[in-house]
């Protein structure tokens, strides 16, 4: 045989072997490892009696790499060539095998110079395609240069300028095919590190707080949380065209929220009739008199749905100037929505009510933070004959009182139609962020319990009027949005009244908060039309008015989703600053407890085996807290011993409670956005409403306390 072996093409990639026999059109070859394959005669590039075919191919391989590949495309033919034929006239005389194979290897090695037209065949490519192609070439090198030293750089803790503009849009919306996510995921492969930490540590943010809003801001407001110039003279206008025609209503309104409230949107009134009967009054800010559907503000709002709450920070729903001229402040005249319910002898039971578009004189803004030790339970009972009056300094005392003895009756009704009480006695939490001259931050957890009496009026004073003005609109056979909840179900929302059991209410609907959430303003709308006699904005099975209520829905739990996340982070702070790591915590089930001082959940998989009852307070031991993963190591301690104080006992509810699958802002801040109780947040990520009995947006959820969380 004259050739003992062949350099062949197989699987795109070049081989070389001894040839142990030969069918003409196959031939059986043994590599050098030893394996035998099968090649078809096709396939084979070259024959060749020596050197071996390792030797012939490191010596090609090595030989390729000295060609100049602009001098090897300017010698070559313009048109298509075998790479034999080139061979002979590159070289000048008959090639060897070695530099046979090493013009084939760098022919086959640069398809920006060659293209291959088949099996050692190629044609240059054109001279204005080369040069696109090397230039081309050239930017990715420069590309993976800059990535490779962005890496180098963020591996070593420093962020560079053109990360550090887009860290948080890399961690919520990374472009996988940018620089700037390569380098980041390069820089996570070298220093084992998550693409959060990488950033953190780098200083793309100054401090996981600013982490998580930022990130938050470019999931949800990609476009800047900032508002655009207001035209304040068109809005006057407005508000004068539609407003200077409303009665005044002869009534003297107060509003109860927390001191750090500034969307105030909901007043209480009585009046007492000249039949000697009361009349109670419930007012809600109206915007929705003079904001029309579809126009500047109206689109600003329904991008953003809801006032989104934080501890310490809010980003509000409309801007300032909208809130500013409908905020019912105390000592101005503003325009409402008011449910007024007529109350028969006893004061307890609603004979009748009527819903009015009107302008009312807000006489106070009360602040329950401050009034809360005045104005309890005992102080509510009128004096005895002779005795102080502990609310003598009140003017509002005795309205109070009305609203007191109202309450009360509104509850044991909704209570029976629950078929079960109402749980009152778990905490929420408020938080209150202080900060220093120079920047620092101090945060501040206070409990209140969920059964203070001003909490309590004004949350049974807005189910009545969610409930009557849902009511309202099915009777007109107007389409609302309404929030219903059957059978310990979740709550939906829909534009057709249904029962909401955790609440025990016919119907429900948000209503009372127009300046926090967009649907009060979308229900004002439809209810201030109904009222006046004009035409509804939203007409029956109205397409605009179902994609309203998926896009709320949407934005709620996200806004939701971040209040938990920032309350964990502002819990984890808390136990930064305590002078001990000990903390007595609450056993909720199983592995999961909460603080007693704070809405921190955490799981201790060793307390299942101990057999603790839900409720049992115990000592746990916590490590330093993670404020970027949001978490705590914790061990158990002891078993506490029982509390003084049972406010600070966290009572267990049946989930039937309402528990909302959204989780709400708690409580006080809420109330006038998600209105009511709220999630409190768990160390680990999970919400204690997956997990137990505790509400996490609950019936309380739905009570539209309408008192923001304290910020």
């Amino acid at each position: 045989m004259a050739s003992t072996h062949v350099l062949f093409e197989e699987d795109g990639a070049f081989k070389a072997g001894t040839v142990l026999a030969d069918a003409g059109a196959s031939l059986q070859v043994e590599a050098a490892s030893g394996r035998r394959t099968k090649v078809k005669s096709s396939a084979v590039m070259l024959r060749f009696p020596a050197p071996s075919p390792t030797e012939l191919m490191d010596q090609a391989q090595r030989a390729a790499e000295g060609i100049d590949l602009d001098f090897l495309w300017e010698c070559a033919p313009q048109d298509e060539f075998e790479f034999t034929g080139f061979a002979d006239e590159y070289y000048g005389h008959a090639p060897s095998p070695v530099e046979a194979a090493s013009l084939l290897f760098r022919l086959h090695g640069a398809p920006v110079y060659f293209y291959r037209k088949g099996r050692g065949r190629y044609r240059p490519a054109p001279p204005e395609t080369l040069r696109a192609a090397l230039a081309a070439v050239e930017r990715k090198k420069e590309q993976a240069a800059r990535v490779e030293r962005w890496a180098q750089a963020l591996a070593g803790g420093e962020v560079p300028d053109a990360l550090r503009r887009e860290a948080a849009r890399l961690l919520v919306r990374p472009d996988k095919n940018g620089l700037e996510w390569k380098a980041l995921e390069r820089a996570c492969a070298l220093t084992r590190s998550p693409p959060a930490r990488v950033l953190l540590e780098g200083g793309a943010f100054p401090d996981a707080k600013a982490l998580h809003l930022g990130c938050f801001l470019a999931e949800s407001f990609p476009q800047g949380a900032g508002f655009a110039p207001v035209d304040e003279a068109a809005l006057d206008a407005a508000i004068a065209g539609r407003v200077e025609t409303l009665p005044l209503a002869a009534c003297e309104p107060f509003s109860i929220d927390d001191s750090t409230t500034t969307e105030i949107d909901d007043c209480l009134s009585v009046t007492r009739l000249p039949d000697g009967r009361l009349r109670v009054g419930v007012h809600i800010a109206a915007p929705g008199v003079a904001l029309a559907p579809g126009d500047a503000l109206d689109r600003v709002a329904r991008e953003r749905m809801s006032t989104v709450y934080m501890p310490g920070d809010k980003i509000t729903m409309l801007p300032d100037a909208p809130i500013e001229r409908f905020s019912l402040e105390a000592g101005r005249t503003l325009p409402a929505l008011s449910m007024y319910a007529e109350l028969d002898e006893a004061g307890t039971r609603v004979a009748s009510t009527s819903t009015r578009v009107e302008r009312i004189r807000v006489a106070a803004n009360l602040r329950h933070d401050r009034l809360d030790d005045l104005v309890t339970e005992d102080a509510l009972e009128p004096p005895a004959v002779g005795a102080a009056d502990p609310l003598a300094s009140l003017p509002q005392a005795a309205s109070l009182r009305a609203l007191w003895r109202l309450t009360l009756a509104l509850s044991a009704e909704r209570d029976r139609v629950r078929g079960k009480p109402e749980a009152r006695h778990r905490v929420d939490f408020g938080f209150y962020v202080d900060r220093d001259d120079a920047g620092g931050e101090t945060v501040r957890i206070v409990q209140r319990r969920r059964d203070a009496p001003l909490d309590r009026i004004v949350a049974e004073l807005m189910i009545l009027a969610n409930s009557t003005w849902g009511a309202l609109l099915a009777e007109h056979r107007v389409p609302g949005v309404y929030r219903s909840q059957q059978a310990g179900g979740r709550v939906r929302m829909s534009t057709h009244p249904l029962p909401h059991q955790g609440l025990g209410v016919a119907q429900y609907g948000w209503s009372t908060s127009p300046l926090r959430r967009y649907v009060d303003l979308v229900n004002q709308r439809q209810l201030v039309a109904v009222t006046l006699g004009d035409a509804p904005p939203y007409a029956q099975n109205d397409a605009d008015l179902f994609a309203v209520i998926s896009s709320f829905d949407a934005r709620y739990a996200a806004y939701a989703d971040f209040q938990q996340r920032m309350e964990r982070y502002w819990c984890l702070r808390w136990i930064g600053q305590q002078p001990t790591r000990r903390q007595e915590a609450v056993v909720i089930r199983d592995e999961l407890v909460r603080l007693a001082r704070a809405p921190l959940y955490l799981r201790m998989p060793e307390l299942p085996a101990m057999g603790l009852a839900p409720g049992r307070r115990i000592v746990v031991e916590l490590d330093e807290p993670d404020l970027l993963e949001l978490s705590v190591p914790a061990r158990f301690v002891e078993l506490a011993a029982a509390p003084v104080d049972d406010v600070e006992v966290v009572e267990l509810e049946d989930p039937i409670d309402g528990v909302d699958e959204v989780p709400g802002p708690p409580a006080a801040e809420l109330a006038g956005c998600a209105d009511g109780d709220a999630g409190e947040s768990t160390a680990d990520g999970a919400d204690p409403a997956d997990e137990v009995g505790v509400p996490a947006a609950s019936d309380a959820a739905d009570r539209d306390v309408d008192a923001p969380r304290p910020a």
